[in-house]
């Protein structure tokens, strides 16, 4: 297995993660407006190779704490045959390493409560971040990186594509 940034090349795979790992279109779609927004950041588009296949894919996106920089997690895909198999985890510690190494403070997410937390998401209202909608409670989640500053608290926002979401 290889975690490596995202290519060029792997575009049309990506989408097709999306598709297949989601069972639609929004996330593939989702992916296709974040790469076409201020938001992107390249550094922090990532997928898992396995045998010269692209198998998963994520990506953080800019967001933003109040006025403060912050990152935006999602999607996460894998394809579903490739699930289980270690590439969601390697890629959410390669992507959170990226972020880290790049003095991001703080990654933002909305996600199951009985995965993320393994990779040091909490409730985000336990660090004073708020989400855009508060029906989302525990799923809405944060995880504080080393560059992260506690007064860093207040409404969360995401990338603009998220926000145009149906």
């Amino acid at each position: 297995m290889l975690i490596r940034r995202e290519l060029a090349d792997d575009v049309q795979a990506v989408d097709a993660i999306h598709r297949a790992a989601f069972d639609g279109e929004v996330e593939a779609k989702l992916v296709t407006a974040l790469r076409a927004d201020a938001g992107w950041l390249p550094a922090l588009s990532l997928v898992a190779v396995d045998e010269g296949e692209v198998v998963g894919h994520v990506v953080c996106t800019r967001a933003t704490v109040e006025d403060v920089p912050a990152l935006g997690l999602g999607p996460l895909g894998v394809l579903p045959a490739r699930q289980r198999d270690g590439f969601g985890s390697a890629l959410m510690h390669a992507v959170l390493g990226a972020a880290d190494a790049l003095d991001e403070q703080v990654v933002v997410l909305l996600g199951h409560t009985d995965y993320y937390p393994r990779f040091g998401f909490r409730p985000a209202l336990e660090l004073g971040i708020t989400p855009p909608d508060p029906t989302w409670g525990a799923h809405f989640q944060a995880r504080p990186l080393t560059a992260y500053r506690p007064t860093t608290r207040g409404s969360f926002t995401y990338a603009a594509p998220f926000q145009e979401l149906d």
